[in-house]
């Protein structure tokens, strides 16, 4: 992995956390992800399953973890099986963990080579009342893939069919919402990454350049930095671009005159940062971009400091809602009659902003948590209000990553990348 080893205290404290929220008697498994295929021999690059990862630290294929801390044989409360590395998968591959490399990584003393999985849990299921197996629940999820962990639940419970069945995900939500300080340091550094290449764009956009020539000098100075690359799929949009959410093509020519989108952020040791800013391709806004541009970065103010302990996210986007309503009336996109007639299930700021503001972040761009309970410490938001309007070519998006705080505003992971107008005239233009 390029990222430096990660504290196994980390791990550990997971699995105690994950352990205790466990029924009596029971059972968890959390499999690896499948590699990928895309044709002929080729494949995906390797991705590992998050629950997987927050629970082991193993950054591997083919490898499983068991979770049983009731067992009357202390030596199974907690196993992890791999893949036995030899000397040919040495030479095409590299080696993969051995036990003791395992045990190093996640703190798990009993490490068992994949081959004796069958053989091992038939004995820990004699054990056993009920089995935990892991979904996908999260709101977002809209997956067609049959996973490994799709394949390796159907054969367990078809295996072993009296046994009682209950769901990791809850438990998962809850833990992985709330983030360790070992994790917000992680965070942490894949934010700074960021910032390192956003400030190398700065210096790199003028007229002329290409959307894709951005993307290549952003996973540079990622890359250098010790991240795999991108967190997600990266939007650099300019002109209208801007104003198709999701934009990825990324294959178009910067004009003078044009704003550029840039949703674009580094991940760290399977950690994501998530960031947008808007930015003049000349190095200096118009009289009307910036007074766009600072009503979105009002609203952003004002939304980030609504985080708290106790908030509730569908409350808090009623709220930001009615602060962009505002915005938009002094920047003459509203009227008072396009307020007053509003549709209440749509509003009539939902025209030129029509996505939510803030979601969890962690080891997915789109993290756990349960949105139906209120915020609490050390839950990671981002904060990205935008407003978009086609006729006049031009969409604008800011967002951070802000940590909640038991008492006072988030802390902003993003704190030290340029956000103010002048900034970054100042910077493009230096």
């Amino acid at each position: 992995m390029k990222y430096d080893k990660i504290d196994p205290q980390l791990f550990i404290k997971n699995r105690k956390n994950f352990a205790s929220q466990m029924k009596p008697n029971s059972l968890a498994v959390f499999n690896s992800n499948d590699v990928y295929p895309i044709s002929a021999d080729s494949t995906m690059p390797f991705e590992q399953q998050r629950d997987l990862f927050y629970l082991s630290g193993v950054d591997q294929e083919a490898s499983v973890l068991m979770l049983f801390p009731d067992c009357p044989n202390e030596n199974f409360r907690e196993v992890l099986f791999v893949t036995e590395t030899n000397a040919h998968i040495a030479v095409w591959e590299g080696e993969k963990l051995t036990k003791k490399a395992a045990t190093d990584t996640s703190g798990i003393a009993t490490i068992y080579w994949l081959q004796d999985l069958e053989k091992v849990l038939f004995e820990m299921t004699s054990y056993a009342d009920t089995f935990y197996i892991n979904t996908n629940e999260h709101y977002r999820a809209n997956v067609e893939t049959e996973t490994r962990e799709d394949r390796f639940t159907k054969w367990l419970l078809a295996k072993y069919p009296a046994h009682s069945v209950a769901k990791s995900n809850p438990i998962l939500q809850r833990l992985r919402a709330v983030k360790d300080p070992i994790e917000l340091a992680l965070m942490q550094q894949a934010c700074n990454i960021t910032e390192k290449g956003f400030r190398r764009l700065l210096s790199f956009t003028k007229p002329g350049v290409w959307e894709y020539e951005i993307e290549a000098e952003l996973l540079h100075e990622f890359i250098r930095n010790r991240s795999k690359g991108f967190a997600y799929t990266p939007i650099i949009a300019a002109g209208n671009n801007a104003n198709v959410l999701h934009y990825i093509e990324n294959n178009r020519q910067c004009k003078s005159g044009d704003l550029i989108l840039l949703d674009v952020a580094a991940e760290y040791a399977n950690y994501s940062s998530d960031l947008t800013r808007t930015i003049p391709v000349s190095g200096k806004f118009s009289d009307r971009q910036k007074a766009v541009y600072n009503a979105v970065n009002r609203v952003k103010k004002e939304a980030t400091n609504m985080l708290l302990p106790g908030t509730l996210w569908k409350e808090y986007h009623v709220e930001v809602g009615k602060i962009m309503t505002s915005e938009l009336l002094k920047l003459g996109l509203l009227d008072k009659a396009d307020v007053q007639n509003e549709d209440k299930n749509w509003p009539a700021y939902k025209q030129y902003f029509m996505h939510g503001t803030s979601h969890h972040i962690g080891l997915d761009t789109h993290d756990y948590g349960l949105l139906h309970e209120p915020m609490q410490a050390n839950n990671v938001f981002t904060v990205e209000p935008g407003i978009y309007i086609p006729k006049e070519g031009f969409g604008i998006r800011l967002e951070d990553d802000v940590v909640i705080q038991e008492k006072g505003t988030p802390f902003n992971l993003m704190g030290n990348i340029p956000i103010e107008a002048a900034e970054i005239e100042d910077i493009m233009q230096g």
